[in-house]
């Protein structure tokens, strides 16, 4: 989900979500002329439940990240850029007009600017800067498409659950249900007692999903999202020739367009496009 308006952003994410917002068809534009991928919104709307029953219909987008990574990995490979996979950063050394790091695989690479962008993993390869980050697990399941509602074409969300039916490509005419919100460390493992309960609240919004002969389980997984205690990103420079860009918790694909665009801009010496200084890493130095 593209969730501009989901009531859990805290307000000062609300700039930086909207100037993401407005990059992302120039983004997948982009992405499709350097791949040769297209990657195309599933949803365009959202209905929003609240509290009192009441909902309000919102203008907000959703596209399949399994499309987009594998979008984004065919545009770094066509376009020379080197990509080292499966390679873990080992260490770090300050150099006068850089930086070097030092690999698993036993390289050492010294480039002008080093960016950690590791997500819930940031704090858990050797920088120099530090920052308050820590994983929170979320499970969530995938399932068909009841029969009823195989036109389902919006997301249904909840302070509780949400909904997301994939509309097009190989996920077409099935849904994602998610998600739970836990402090688990980094454990990546999925339970029945909890699938089972994320089922019922989806099923709470649109009852046709209790049926589990209706809408089989397709499948099953958790991931951990970066999250710090204001629950805003990490955005800017760190120590010395280090940059960061994590800490998205639940917005990390809504603001992966925006995210790099400031950044390059702050690496290059240009004056972002808005203010920044709510996602400084140094916000947390008096803490």
């Amino acid at each position: 989900m593209l969730a501009l308006h989901d009531p859990h952003n805290p307000a000062a994410l609300l700039p930086l979500a909207q100037f993401s917002t407005q990059l992302y068809p120039g983004f997948l534009q982009r992405i499709q002329q350097l791949s040769g991928f297209f990657v195309t919104f599933h949803t365009e709307t959202t209905l929003q439940y609240s509290q009192n029953g009441s909902t309000v219909r919102l203008a907000e987008h959703s596209l399949d990240p399994r499309q987009l990574a594998a979008a984004l990995h065919a545009a770094i490979r066509a376009n020379g850029i080197l990509l080292q996979e499966h390679t873990a950063l080992q260490g770090t050394e300050e150099l006068p007009n850089g930086i070097c790091a030092y690999t698993s695989t036993g390289q050492r690479i010294c480039p002008k600017v080093l960016v950690i962008a590791t997500g819930a993993w940031a704090q858990s390869i050797p920088i120099h800067t530090m920052f308050p980050l820590a994983p929170r697990k979320g499970q969530m399941l995938q399932v068909a498409l009841p029969p009823s509602l195989r036109d389902l074409c919006e997301v249904h969300r909840s302070n509780d659950i949400y909904i997301v039916p994939r509309t097009v490509g190989p996920q077409g005419g099935t849904a994602l249900i998610g998600a739970t919100i836990e402090d688990a460390g980094f454990d990546t493992s999925t339970h029945t007692r909890d699938l089972t309960h994320l089922r019922s609240l989806a099923a709470g919004l649109l009852p046709a999903f209790a049926s589990e002969r209706d809408a089989p389980q397709l499948e099953a997984w958790a991931g951990l999202r970066p999250t710090t205690p204001d629950r805003l990103p990490v955005i800017g420079r760190g120590h010395n020739s280090e940059w960061i860009a994590t800490g998205h918790y639940r917005n990390g694909i809504l603001l992966a367009p925006a995210t790099a665009v400031v950044l390059a801009d702050l690496i290059e010496g240009k004056m972002p496009a808005l203010d920044l200084s709510p996602f400084l890493p140094n916000r947390f130095a008096s803490s």
